[in-house]
């Protein structure tokens, strides 16, 4: 098996190093406003009272791969990273999903958040996945479902406990994740490709655009669902994960910004109201002084809580 040498310690990147690569100097006006308290509200205790973040071991990242068949309509690779620790036990996966409103960017951008799962001892697996207008909806889930197959597919190589899969994604990526962890075991999303393969233990989910119906006909979603709210309604239902939520439902750990106006605040809040409503274990946290990109690019306090919410579900 070839591997590229990137054994190590995961350390936290500094959030001011990411802003300047990314935006520039200007970002550092949302750097200080950024450190304000955010509000965290769940059912009992929360994760960051109670939850815990191991002292993050050795991993190594293997060398890109295909996940999807061979005849599949695209060619799809994903970074897998392996913790070190020689056990016999088995150990959790997470599925990584970049943002990038299913049109753009690479997982380059979850990058760091694999190299701190591979720290706490889970199998982290970082995707690619088919982007509009090219492929539109339910497309991208399939890609998921695909990888979710493939993960199942290698549990016995990577030491990977099948029932402890979580899913964590940014944006449109968290849109994608939080669909196929409420639509991708049971009923029309599940064929042809879902089905209990495709079921995640617990959910990480920031940004998350959980209703279609609310976005103006923008291109955006419009390219995604292939036409608008009055010509798609049914789609556009069938794509949003809030209407997909049971007391079957995974448990949630979901972040979003304040200031979001991309996707806007209230996505976050009555997704969780709902998932409330259905007794499912779920968790909010609201960053402040923080829009889209902000939130995901200073996310640390954010994603330090979720994955203390993801350890207590799944006990890597």
């Amino acid at each position: 098996m070839s591997r590229i040498k990137l054994s190590r310690v995961w350390q936290p990147r500094c959030a001011f190093t990411a802003l300047c690569r990314v935006t520039g100097l200007g970002a550092l006006a949302l750097l200080l406003s950024g450190c304000s308290t955010s509000q965290h509200v769940g059912q009992n205790e929360s994760a960051v009272e109670s939850g815990t973040l191991h002292e993050p071991q050795p991993f190594t990242r293997l060398t890109p791969r295909t996940y999807t068949p061979v005849d599949w309509p695209q060619a799809l690779k994903a970074d897998v990273y392996l913790p070190d620790e020689s056990t016999s036990d088995l150990r959790p996966a997470a599925l990584l999903v970049h943002g990038g409103g299913w049109r753009n960017r690479t997982p380059e951008d979850m990058q760091g958040i694999a190299e701190q799962l591979a720290g706490q001892g889970y199998v982290a697996v970082n995707i690619e996945y088919r982007f509009v207008p090219e492929y539109r909806f339910p497309t991208q889930l399939y890609d998921l479902q695909q990888a979710m197959a493939w993960i199942h597919a290698n549990a016995e190589e990577w030491q990977v406990d099948t029932d402890r899969i979580v899913g964590v994604g940014y944006s449109s990526g968290a849109h994608l994740v939080s669909l196929l962890a409420l639509a991708g075991v049971e009923g029309p999303l599940a064929e042809p490709y879902g089905g209990e393969q495709s079921r995640l233990a617990a959910v990480l989910a920031g940004g998350l655009p959980s209703d279609l119906l609310k976005f103006d006909d923008g291109p955006l979603v419009v390219d995604f669902i292939g036409g608008t709210r009055a010509e798609e309604p049914e789609a556009y239902r069938l794509a949003s994960p809030i209407y997909h939520i049971t007391p079957q439902a995974p448990p949630f750990f979901i972040f979003h910004g304040k200031w979001d106006r991309l996707v806007p605040v209230d996505h976050g809040t009555d997704f969780y109201q709902a998932l409330q409503d259905n007794n499912v274990e779920s968790e909010l946290y609201l960053q402040s002084f923080r829009g889209h990109i902000a939130s995901f690019l200073l996310r640390g306090g954010a994603i330090d809580a979720g994955i203390k919410f993801l350890n207590r579900q799944v006990n890597p």
